[in-house]
């Protein structure tokens, strides 16, 4: 059969085991009886939120979550957001800043047009390396680096048409780095040479400047060096640093340690307070 790209949640998700799916049920459970009570709003802080997808079958559930994210707060570009953080005056309320790691060619196709719609910007974290790529259900980087789960599809990566597209509606192209390595893994000429290549390509294919950087897996002393990485980015000239840890981002907080809250489209609105009520 010839592999056809991947358009529903259902199946990027069709291989997953079941012990996992079983733990995923049990998980949710527990999260569902967490939220009960969760309060999200009142609070003078910004969330960085980030997908790395919205297929067509979590597209109505991304519509509903920019729904009651805007009952709760603003949503902030990037760059307004690291200028809030960096600004004199306190945070006066909640706000949104809404982030897609990876390229996946879902997030233009899925999540452009509701972005569009709704006025709601958002940075697109593209990784130069794997632009334009498609890569097959069995291919070992797609299950153990993007968590593919298919069978007979394909994942697809955004092209750079899909990023002028998405600059042309007023969002922003970061960095993912160049080929989505662990930095910690690397030494720190290596580490600097991804973030500065992987910007260099961007900025001279787009023609336009690539200012922020998004560490790939994002684990604080697993997957990046907390000590050393952000400072690398910084030499690399970038204006901010994004990792995979949770918390909001709070007045005077550093732009080269940027807490960010993973969500899914597909997730019920007890599932957002769950994560955004936990400081």
């Amino acid at each position: 059969m010839t592999p056809y790209p991947t358009t529903t949640y259902a199946e990027f998700t069709v291989d997953t085991p079941l012990r996992r799916r079983a733990r995923n049920v049990v998980r949710d459970l527990a999260i569902r009886m967490l939220a009960c009570g969760k309060n999200v709003g009142g609070r003078r802080w910004i969330r960085f939120i980030y997908y790395h997808h919205v297929f067509d079958d979590e597209r109505k559930g991304f519509v509903r979550q920019l729904q009651f994210l805007s009952g709760l707060g603003d949503f902030l570009s990037i760059e307004d957001s690291v200028a809030l953080l960096r600004g004199d005056a306190p945070l006066d309320g909640c706000y949104f800043c809404v982030g897609f790691d990876d390229g996946l060619k879902s997030c233009v196709s899925g999540a452009l047009p509701i972005l569009a719609e709704a006025r709601v910007p958002a940075v697109f974290y593209v990784i130069p390396g794997l632009v334009g790529q498609s890569l097959a259900a069995d291919d070992p980087l797609a299950r153990k680096t993007f968590g593919f789960q298919g069978r007979n599809t394909t994942l697809d990566f955004m092209t750079w048409d899909d990023c002028r597209a998405l600059i042309s509606a007023g969002m922003t192209i970061g960095s993912h780095s160049l080929s989505h390595v662990a930095l910690a893994t690397l030494d720190p000429e290596r580490a600097l040479a991804e973030m500065a290549e992987s910007k260099a390509e961007i900025e001279r294919t787009l023609g336009t400047r690539c200012d922020h950087f998004c560490a790939p897996y994002g684990t604080p002393g697993v997957h990046f060096d907390p000590t050393r990485d952000p400072g690398l980015a910084r030499a690399a000239e970038y204006a901010s640093f994004a990792t995979g840890e949770r918390g909001p981002m709070v007045h005077g907080g550093d732009p080269f340690y940027l807490k960010r809250d993973h969500l899914l489209a597909g997730w019920g609105e007890y599932q957002l307070r769950y994560f955004l009520s936990k400081s």
